[in-house]
């Protein structure tokens, strides 16, 4: 098995003003965004895809849970670190913490799965296809 269940990968990331909660109204908080963070977490935990994947495989996103904890300013350095928590039958998932220094700042799961790029193209090719027909 090419996942390792406790596996931890940990990438540091610095919070821009363009990570912040902001929408088509301004911006809400001058704090690191909840859908940063997200997406964030999700690459972090993509590495073991990136790591573990064969020729002709590929990862798509199944699902993220964020609960904020504390805030992370611009200009911080945040650090999410990613454990695997279970994978089988291609469904990866990880839990991960984030911390600015020791100071946690959010955790969470994330889920992927693991597929041949062909069926993958095939899936997502039938749901493009049902999305042009639908009212």
């Amino acid at each position: 098995m090419p996942f390792r269940i406790g596996e931890i990968v940990s990438l540091d990331f610095v919070v821009t003003e363009a990570d912040t909660a902001t929408f088509a109204t301004g911006t809400v908080h001058a704090v690191y965004s909840t859908f940063a963070l997200a997406r964030d977490a999700e690459w972090t935990t993509r590495q073991f895809i990136l790591r573990n994947r064969r020729p002709g495989q590929e990862g798509i996103g199944t699902m993220v849970s964020v609960r904020h904890k504390a805030p992370a300013f611009v200009g911080e350095c945040v650090t999410i670190k990613g454990r695997i928590t279970s994978y089988r039958n291609g469904h990866l998932r990880c839990s991960f913490r984030a911390y600015v220094g020791k100071r946690l700042i959010a955790t969470g799961q994330t889920g992927q799965l693991l597929l041949p790029v062909k069926k993958l193209r095939k899936l997502l090719d039938r749901h493009r296809i049902n999305a042009a027909v639908s009212p």
